[in-house]
């Protein structure tokens, strides 16, 4: 049985679509106002009762901007009573206060991430759409670890800030973060094809990654690049160098994809294999509920079945510890069992190396 057959490791809910940032890639293409549709807090509550049934470890509230909604330290405060880790991606606005961080951490947060999409001011806030966002992104981080949150930095990396990769380290070493999570670009929502790192530039930013790995003292993970487990195999990098399996809120012992140890619940409750995915797969108030669809649906189903994935990434011998991207195979094809077009590696026979892992 495939060991995210019964339950994903994660679940992400997107509670609002409001945000006050226009971010150049954003996945939900977020806008200002919540929605008169959203879950309400009592089916919030309802959501993360099913993910703690689930067995699930690991909750983030995403957005939009979380912080959008008053309900948020409440649901926090609900799910860590549930048993749940509670993490959290909140906007670097000025609704995120250090008062409110101070009280999501005393309501029990696990972790908060930040996205940081450059080592300087310029570079950043174009991404953001708006100035003084870096400044106030690594003042909510600072905040963040003086009332005693594990912090995190989400990074999307495209053609205009590839080049800042190495500079990262010294900045994330100083803000004395637990996890990197470097995002590739899956051309979806607000974010197009010309964001895309070509496969070339793809593998080598991988590579870059792992050299950071192997030296910081945060762990390094990739979104949307599931090929960085095949750069790390190849490298015969030690699992004990996965550094967040200690920090409070853990990392999966096996590496989570689209639809296979992930689900993403939309701000109006419809389930889809991930945020970066967004295939209706049912809602979360039918019979049975989020877990029947995540474990049921033949969508997730079949992305759980790495024999049945097409192209290379089907003769691949990492095929069941990378996968590829099935969001940007999507994205760029229609068909999300199709090869991760963004990959540069020409697999060797199912015999040869990983073919075990």
């Amino acid at each position: 049985m495939h060991p995210f057959a019964h339950a994903p490791f994660i679940v992400f809910w997107e509670m609002t679509r409001a945000c006050d940032l226009a971010c150049l890639h954003c996945r939900a293409t977020a806008i200002p106002q919540r929605s008169e549709w959203e879950l309400d807090t009592e089916q919030g509550e309802a959501l993360l009762d099913s993910v703690a049934e689930m067995g699930t470890p690991i909750v983030v509230l995403t957005g939009g901007d979380p912080a959008q909604r008053d309900d948020l330290v409440h649901l926090v405060r609900y799910g860590k009573e549930r048993g749940l880790h509670m993490a959290l991606t909140p906007s670097a606005t000025p609704l995120l206060t250090p008062a409110l961080i101070s009280d999501l951490a005393a309501a029990g947060l696990a972790r908060i991430a930040i996205s940081i999409d450059g080592t300087d001011a310029a570079t950043h806030d174009a991404f953001r759409g708006f100035p003084g966002t870096f400044e106030a992104s690594l003042a909510a981080l600072r905040t963040a670890r003086a009332v005693g949150l594990t912090t995190q930095v989400n990074t999307t990396f495209t053609p205009s800030n590839v080049h800042q990769m190495g500079a990262f380290e010294a900045l994330l070493r100083d803000l004395d973060i637990q996890l990197w999570a470097a995002f590739f670009v899956v051309p979806t929502g607000r974010a197009g094809a010309d964001s895309m790192l070509s496969p070339a530039a793809c593998e080598a930013a991988l590579e870059q990654l792992a050299d950071i790995a192997e030296r910081a003292p945060f762990d390094v993970k990739t979104t949307a690049a599931p090929h960085f487990r095949r750069t790390l195999i190849q490298r015969k990098v030690s699992r004990q160098l996965v550094k967040g399996l200690s920090d409070g809120i853990g990392r999966a012992r096996r590496g989570v994809n689209d639809g296979s140890g992930v689900v993403f619940v939309s701000h109006v409750g419809y389930v889809h294999p991930s945020g970066f995915l967004p295939l209706h797969c049912g809602h979360v108030s039918e019979p049975g509920g989020l877990g029947q669809i995540y474990r049921e649906h033949p969508t997730f189903q079949r992305l759980r079945d790495a024999d049945r994935l097409g192209g290379k990434c089907g003769v691949c011998a990492f095929r069941r510890v990378c996968g590829g991207s099935r969001a940007r195979a999507w994205a760029v094809t229609g068909d999300y069992m199709a090869q991760d077009p963004t990959c540069d590696y020409q697999p060797v026979p199912a015999t040869g190396q990983g073919a075990c892992a």
